[in-house]
């Protein structure tokens, strides 16, 4: 008969838990990036193994259990009150003694453990021995040495996960003589009333008491025995404190498992290497850690990325265009009907093809984010600008949900609760925005392609994102200034060995997001685009004789209903030098930052057989639009509000409605005036 084992993966963070997952299952089903704070919420796999089904819940990375982040509390409150059937702690092989705190914690929930020491090749390279067997008779659970990028020890993994789930498991964590002696007195007073707590050992119920556990306490408080038993707990605490000279238990507690995890690895581990040469990681953190030249070489590094976003792209963009406008072409002649050539052709072609063009820029930006991520430079460069940002009022680690808002907002709102302080984590989810996401890409590189030389394309591109990020560190500052006020919390942070990209998974990082864009370009993008062509071609508008095709398709624009919009938005717009058409592309850019292109795709789209000049988009711009007014607009797109998906997670990880509201005023305010000074300066050199 087949059973069903739900096992808890828990571990620090980066110690490799979602990669010795998907070496488990075979599977790219959970991004592996080489900085803490990628699991962001729990995630699941399920594989079939001796005719077992074992779903691995992957849960957020945590150094303890005590709910410092947001992802802490997520991994605790699972431990504590979600189903599963035994624990799998993953370590890093590499910081054993660092890892085996939280493993103590684990320890001390008194549920079935199976131990990971993950990495095991990086340790041997280190000349780093554990000694695995000796580690399990201490502790009394299985230890088994893996490494998840090279698939070694998975099998006998799995074999020990099923043999575990089988038995009973008693584990063996001792602590010093005194806690131990009382450890003893309550298990024996316990056994001798004949409690029995439902899931809890007695000697784990003594522990639980003596660190005051509420849940415990709570349990025990009504029970006939509460009386003696608090009694015995008074006399036990006052012994611990008197021998510690320390009032806080979990202080104590904490000692003890520093205490452990020292010995375990004085057991344990055994170094090989004492007189070694410094390794590979020392020698690049030399130079990248660098505090003179470590900035410069990160910003040359992601200036070259744009670079190369731009001038890699541009092949691939121009056969892509040029087949979309032979698609248009192909299935315009063979629709006789205007009504229904003009949708298809110039709502959903012209739309969704207008946001297809891009494809190829987006996909190079996120191998190149990724390529970054996976090496593990980027824990170097948030702890490179700890001390930037600390005079901005953002902490180190904000770098992290900062830069993956390069890629999406909605993970990076998310990848803000590896920040312990609430106030941290609200200002740098409020500046999130000003990080241009993936989304404007497309944008940015329509306008840079329509009123830029090609030769600078890459250099204004990388120009816009900095300025984003400038004016975030700005508004960073005005946020803690007024609004989030309080001390800084230290900065805290595991700078991981680098490790060479897995072709594997920068495959999967680069796959997924072409299959998440072309997934919303087919669906809520056709959506979007098809009723912008409805809007745009109702009600009816007769035309008058004399005129051109292309100046009755201009009135019939502006007297349509997304006209009317653009009429009634104008005066808001006006000071900005925003056309009407430019007005409603924003407000259609509130749903989705891609529909802005798709939106002027569908305005522009006037009819290739009406003037020689308007079968492209970026000519339809040129024509329309003038070079400061397009600077200012894509000011306004750098920093206004988020999409709707990213608005609501903002909102759930927030934790609060007025948030959003302050959010939406923060940004459209500093969109407005960033695109007015943008504006200005640009008449002066333009």
């Amino acid at each position: 008969m087949e059973k069903r084992i739900r096992v808890a993966v828990v571990g620090q963070p980066n110690v490799g838990k979602s990669m010795l997952i998907n070496g488990i299952a075979n599977s790219n089903t959970l991004k592996v990036g080489n900085f803490s704070g990628v699991t962001v919420d729990k995630k699941e796999v399920v594989i079939k193994f001796q005719n077992h089904t074992i779903h691995l819940i992957d849960l957020p990375g945590a150094y303890s259990l005590k709910s410092f982040t947001r992802d802490e509390k997520v991994t605790s409150d699972f431990l504590e009150n979600g189903e599963y059937d035994l624990i799998l702690n993953v370590l890093d092989s590499t910081h054993l003694k660092k890892n085996l705190y939280l493993t103590t914690q684990l320890l001390e929930l008194n549920r079935k453990i199976v131990i990971a020491l993950n990495m095991a090749d990086e340790a041997e390279k280190l000349g780093i021995e554990i000694d695995s067997n000796q580690l399990s008779n201490i502790l009394g659970v299985p230890v088994l040495q893996t490494s998840a990028r090279k698939k070694r020890g998975i099998e006998e993994l799995l074999n020990r996960i099923v043999e575990v789930s089988k038995t009973q498991q008693q584990n063996k964590l001792v602590y010093s003589d005194v806690i131990e002696e009382e450890i003893i007195n309550i298990e024996k007073f316990l056994d001798e009333r004949n409690y029995h707590h439902t899931t809890l050992s007695n000697r784990a119920v003594a522990i639980a008491l003596l660190r005051n556990s509420k849940k415990i306490y709570q349990e025990l408080h009504d029970s006939i025995i509460w009386v003696e038993l608090s009694s015995k707990l008074k006399d036990a605490l006052e012994h611990i404190y008197i021998h510690y000279q320390e009032k806080d238990i979990e202080a104590i507690f904490s000692q003890e498992r520093i205490s452990i995890a020292g010995g375990l690895v004085k057991e344990c581990v055994r170094f090989t290497k004492r007189d070694r040469k410094k390794s590979l990681t020392e020698k690049i953190d030399e130079v990248l850690l660098h505090k003179v030249i470590g900035l410069p070489i990160f910003l040359f590094l992601i200036w070259g990325l744009f670079n190369l976003t731009f001038e890699l792209g541009s092949l691939p963009m121009e056969w892509i265009d040029s087949g979309i406008s032979l698609f248009g072409d192909i299935v315009g002649e063979n629709i006789s009907n205007p009504f229904w050539k003009s949708l298809i052709v110039d709502g959903i072609i012209g739309g969704v093809g207008a946001v297809l063009l891009f494809l190829p820029n987006i996909l190079i930006l996120f191998f190149g984010i990724s390529l970054l991520e996976t090496t593990g430079y980027m824990s170097r460069v948030a702890f490179l600008l700890d001390g930037f940002f600390h005079k901005f009022g953002l902490h180190g680690k904000s770098f992290i949900p900062l830069v993956t808002g390069f890629g999406c907002s909605i993970p990076a709102y998310m990848s803000a609760r590896t920040l312990k302080s609430e106030r941290d984590r609200l200002i740098t989810m409020f500046i999130i925005g000003f990080m241009s996401c993936g989304a404007k890409l497309p944008v940015y590189v329509l306008f840079i392609s329509a009123f830029f030389p090609n030769e600078n394309a890459g250099n204004v591109l990388f120009g816009i994102y900095l300025t984003g990020a400038i004016f975030g560190l700005i508004g960073a500052k005005i946020l803690r200034v007024f609004i989030f006020k309080g001390e800084d919390e230290p900065f805290v942070m595991e700078l991981p060995t680098y490790r060479l990209p897995s072709v594997q998974l920068l495959w999967h990082s680069v796959y997924s997001q072409a299959i998440m864009y072309l997934k919303k370009a087919g669906t809520f993008i056709l959506v979007v685009s098809i009723f912008i062509w409805f809007a745009s071609n109702f009600p009816e508008y007769e035309k008058v004789e004399g005129i051109s095709e292309y100046q009755y398709q201009k009135e019939k624009l502006a007297n349509s209903y997304l006209g009317e919009i653009g009429e009634f938005t104008q005066p808001f717009f006006q000071p900005l030098g925003f056309s009407w058409e430019l007005s409603v592309a924003l407000m259609s850019g509130i749903a989705a930052k891609e529909v802005i292109v798709a939106t002027l795709g569908v305005l522009y789209s006037l009819g290739d057989e009406v003037d020689e000049d308007s079968k492209s988009l970026l000519n339809e711009l040129r024509a329309n639009i003038p070079t400061e007014t397009a600077i200012a607009f894509i000011a306004f797109v750098l920093v206004y509000m988020p999409c709707f998906a990213a608005s609501i997670v903002f909102t759930q990880e927030s934790g609060s409605k007025k948030y959003l509201i302050y959010l939406i005023l923060f940004t459209t305010i500093s969109a407005y005036l960033l695109s007015w000074i943008a504006l200005n300066i640009a008449k002066l050199l333009f």
